[in-house]
């Protein structure tokens, strides 16, 4: 089980890489469009947080949890795998 600070640093150090910000830059309330990563971005992410996770999230997790911090606090909260298997 991941906890969700875990994810969040993860999350935190990836957008950081991929936009060329400072990590302490990529606050944890910002929305994902905000760090203006197009919609492949987005999904090169996504799949390299289901590949660190080991296990798919569902295709609307982006859209429901649509911050670092949602988005950390769901994936620690839900069961593994968390709605389609890997």
């Amino acid at each position: 089980m991941v906890e969700a600070h875990e994810v969040r640093e993860w999350l935190v150090e990836k957008i950081a890489v991929r936009t060329g910000l400072e990590e302490h830059e990529v606050r944890p309330e910002m929305f994902f469009d905000e760090f203006e990563l197009d919609s492949t971005e987005a999904l090169v992410l996504a799949g390299e947080l289901e590949e660190w996770l080991g296990f798919a999230l569902a295709p609307t997790a982006l859209w429901y949890f649509p911050t670092i911090e949602k988005l950390a606090e769901h994936v620690a909260s839900a069961p593994e795998p968390e709605s389609v298997p890997r």
